[in-house]
């Protein structure tokens, strides 16, 4: 079920919110001192076309850097990117096959906001509680 899925997601969300995503990691690499956003964005792009089956963890050790990050990173592109997840989740929940895919965008909003200091993991990883 969660290729087919997948596969609708793709076809319908994934490759334009991912384009979003690689967009922003572009432009956040071209400085310096932005490459670790670039490097959240290109993560997160990747999540964005195959969200099924994955999860996002948050990471309980990050300090406070990562909370000014967020910030920076909130005020930038998170909003943007948040409006791009809402404006594709509206056309989703309109027919009965797309609510799954709309609350699947919704699900995918916070870590649009708050990237950095948040994994992706497997949902059925046996060693996530191991960590």
């Amino acid at each position: 079920m969660r290729t087919v899925l997948n596969v609708i997601w793709l076809i319908f969300a994934g490759v334009w919110l991912a384009l979003g995503y690689v967009l922003a990691g572009i432009i956040c690499c071209v400085l310096i001192i932005t490459i670790p956003f670039g490097i959240a964005s290109f993560r997160i792009a990747a999540y964005a076309l195959w969200p099924f089956g994955r999860r996002v963890e948050r990471d309980q050790s990050s300090g406070c850097l990562t909370t000014v990050a967020n910030v920076i990173w909130l005020l930038v592109a998170g909003v943007w990117l948040a409006i791009g997840h809402v404006v594709t989740a509206i056309p989703l929940f309109v027919s009965i096959i797309g609510i799954p895919l709309g609350l699947a965008n919704l699900k995918m909003i916070p870590i649009s906001l708050l990237p950095l200091g948040a994994r992706i993991v497997p949902v059925d990883d046996p060693n996530y509680l191991l960590r």
